[in-house]
């Protein structure tokens, strides 16, 4: 039961004296009396009378606040009062008779809402009208609270929690009209950040439950139309802001189960205001290089449908009707309708990744025709023949409902080998590996991955049990069982490398397992580098329980992190509502002046509930000439031509090549191809050397282009416009015209430069 949810009809009853005759009572029991300074209160069980001034109504029942309070800030003024029969206007003064009770807002046993109940009165047997239009000013209240003090000494009373505060979940807003609110910025799950029950991890996860509160729209009805708080464009996304919160304290359950963790939530008076601090990326992050890997969590991608029906139309073979899985393991769309809209958002995301491979989970494990149907949608928006799935491993894909599958550029990428699925015991779906060769010749080994996940943990004394529990340290149920999953993929990587995969690995998936905790320390102990959390302070691809965290990964051994220019996540999906993925059923619109999602069409909205990951590779092939005069030939791919010293004739070839100069002792060379758009100068190391620190360097008077006989000549000046010194010609570009040169894009003019390894 889910945000008291014990609803009684509406009935309406006259709120007068002469229906409720209290002057003969016993006197009042004020409000701060009975919530008094513990959790549960001393008149828990009594019939009494109270008087407060009604501050806010929800669907089922009112909150009443003394009109005075005792001026202890340890005891609450406010309380709930529970019940429909009586329903009095805001900011009536009212004395109402019932029972104080102490609600348990879980279910029995559920020590996370017992230990915080909620008191309210409850049996309510008359409600008073004593006068009307009183206010009740809120007390401010700021968050973080302060170590050890907890939001129930405001329980039912009127606030104002000042902001700016952070969306840090948007997961319950159309389901129950619940946004998770918390100060100092986003939460990061602490594992996220620091290794599992160090001092770190816990004091960033104490300091982050000190900072949060959910905003609730005060129904217990599910799925409200409209959905609370939902602008037209679809947000609040996670990480956007909130000004002041002005409402009503409460406390209620924080997940959708009663055996889940409760957390204290706020009624509005006032409506927020929200404002964009976490804006949708319109496109996917620059990760540079030349050869571009994603990972993506497909969100269950299955072409055969509870209804009985399947992808193609066809009846009679859905996974409900004995298809390739049981009816239990049957899971994404639950019919047509749904598989149409979750193959277009999963199409939109792949298409603008426009990785050159990626690797896939929770496809359906159907043979490869989950796989190939999305390859053929894909390749209907992006071009026939552009993307091809790998084909299925001799080994199999294991014994799970999904499984992981690998999709690759034909024309950037070519398979060495069959692919190779590891099937050990330990794994339940095995993971996939392939070995590609780019046109120059350079190779690669990717292994997509997708371990255990944390839900659905062991029954206490099985024989899985051991280490598989949640230890309550963070990293969840079955943390033993990823970590064995990590230590065989070593030994998988191992058994790759002997019979002959590239020495250069990569490692992409969901690993269920946060940055720093015991799966992925496994690797990165181990040898593996984690390039995201080189490149970014909060890196994260999920959002729970109000924190985000990296549950998918980049993880590159020696050689391969060597070769990484960029890793990111795509935050097209972790931040949006639930609602606006492919699932219809008990929902409104999330974004109901969308078609088909908030993007335009154009750039995909919660095409999963993981946000998608992008890694840039340097796959050049480096070509280096002699002190002397060289004719150095490119090969049919991505190459780096460094020709040195001497007056040197250099040709690309195919691909997109890169010609590096670190000094004016190189001076003298011809290019014989050069491709404008595609073909780069790297002018970094030489520029760098004479204190150029800017981005475009023709602009800025160090470089410029001229028209020479042959084409057009590359000139520098080593001190840049303000200086004395003259251009000097540097190279040649054969049958290039000036004016078809852009210096951002054909100059690499900083040592930094992704094109240089």
């Amino acid at each position: 039961m889910h945000k008291l949810s014990r609803h009684f009809p509406l009935l309406l009853a006259a709120l007068t004296l002469a229906a409720f005759q209290l002057g003969v009572r016993a006197a009042d029991v004020p409000i701060y009396r009975i919530q008094g300074r513990d959790a549960a209160s001393a008149y828990a069980g009594q019939a009494l009378t109270t008087t407060g001034v009604v501050t806010r109504r929800n669907n089922n029942g009112f909150f009443i606040q003394d009109l005075r309070g005792d001026g202890d800030r340890a005891t609450s003024d406010g309380i709930f009062v529970f019940g429909t029969l009586y329903t009095p206007e805001l900011g009536r003064l009212v004395r109402v008779a019932g029972t104080v009770a102490e609600y348990n807002v879980g279910s029995a046993g559920n020590g996370a809402t017992a230990a915080a109940p909620l008191t309210e009165i409850a049996n309510v047997s008359a409600v008073a009208v004593l006068g009307s239009g009183y206010t009740i000013q809120p007390t401010v209240v700021d968050l973080p609270l302060a170590a050890g003090d907890s939001l129930e000494r405001f329980e039912g009373m009127l606030v104002t929690l000042r902001g700016p505060l952070t969306v840090q979940q948007n997961h319950f807003q159309d389901r129950y009209g619940q946004l998770t609110l918390g100060a100092l910025g986003r939460h990061e799950v602490p594992t996220n950040r620091y290794r599992p029950g160090t001092p770190q991890a816990l004091a960033l996860a104490e300091l982050q439950a000190r900072s949060r509160i959910l905003l609730d729209d005060g129904s217990s009805l599910q799925y409200v139309n409209p959905t609370p708080y939902l602008h037209a464009d679809g947000a609040p996304r996670a990480g956007d802001a909130v000004g002041d919160v002005t409402g009503v304290i409460d406390y209620g359950l924080a997940s959708a189960s009663s055996a889940g963790a409760g957390l204290y939530r706020i009624h509005p008076t006032v409506a927020p205001a929200f404002a964009a601090a976490n804006p949708r990326p319109p496109q996917p992050p620059a990760v540079g290089g030349n050869l571009r890997v994603g990972a993506m969590n497909t969100l269950n991608f299955f072409t055969t449908f509870t209804d009985g029906q399947t992808a193609d139309g066809q009846t009679g073979q859905g996974c409900a009707l004995g298809g390739s899985v049981s009816a239990g393991n049957c899971r994404g769309a639950n019919n047509l309708h749904e598989f149409q809209r979750q193959r277009a958002k999963l199409v939109l995301a792949l298409a603008a990744l426009d990785a050159d491979a990626v690797g896939l989970m929770e496809a359906q494990n159907n043979g490869n025709i989950a796989v190939q149907n999305l390859v053929d949608a894909l390749n209907a928006r992006v071009g026939a023949g552009t993307y091809a799935a790998l084909p299925l491993p001799a080994a199999g894909s294991g014994s799970d409902a999904i499984r992981v599958a690998m999709v690759y550029k034909p024309a950037r990428l070519t398979p060495v080998g069959a692919p190779i699925s590891d099937t050990d015991a330990v794994y339940s779906r095995p993971p996939l590996a392939q070995t590609y060769a780019a046109p120059n010749g350079e190779r690669i080994t990717l292994v997509v991955n997708h371990l255990k996940a944390k839900s659905g943990c062991p029954a206490p004394g099985a024989a899985n049990a051991e280490g598989n529990l949640d230890s309550g340290d963070g990293q969840g149920c079955w943390n033993r069982l990823r970590t064995q999953q990590a230590q065989r993929l070593r030994t998988f990587v191992a058994q790759l490398q002997a019979q002959g995969a590239s020495d250069r690995v990569l490692l992409v998936g969901d690993f269920n397992a946060y940055a720093q905790e015991d799966p992925i320390a496994e690797l990165t102990g181990n040898g593996y580098l984690d390039p995201i959390g080189r490149h970014h302070r909060l890196g994260y691809s999920y959002v729970y329980d109000g924190m985000a965290g990296r549950l998918d990964h980049a993880i590159a051994n020696g050689p391969m992190s060597a070769r990484v220019t960029g890793a990111a996540e795509w935050h097209i999906n972790a931040d949006e509502q639930v609602a606006q993925d492919y699932n219809l059923e008990s929902r409104q619109p999330a974004c109901p002046t969308c078609a088909p999602d908030p993007y335009d069409g154009n750039v995909p909205c919660r095409a999963s509930d993981h946000d998608p990951v992008l890694i840039g590779l340097d796959l050049y092939r480096t070509i280096t000439g002699t002190p002397g005069r060289d004719t150095l030939q490119g090969s049919p791919g991505d190459d780096r031509l460094i020709g040195g010293a001497g007056a040197d004739r250099l040709s690309g070839g195919g691909g997109d090549n890169v010609y590096v100069y670190a000094s004016m002792r190189d001076a003298g060379d011809l290019i014989a191809d050069f491709v404008p758009g595609h073909d780069r100068i790297d002018l970094g190391d030489l520029l760098a050397a004479a204190g150029y620190t800017g981005i475009d360097p023709v602009a800025d008077g160090w470089v410029r282009f001229v028209a020479v006989a042959a084409g057009t000549g590359v000139e520098v000046d080593l001190d840049g416009r303000a200086g004395s010194a003259l251009f000097r010609p540097l190279l040649t570009l054969a049958d290039v015209a000036p004016a078809a040169l852009s210096a951002r894009r054909d100059l690499v003019p900083r040592a930094s430069s992704t094109a240089r390894r």
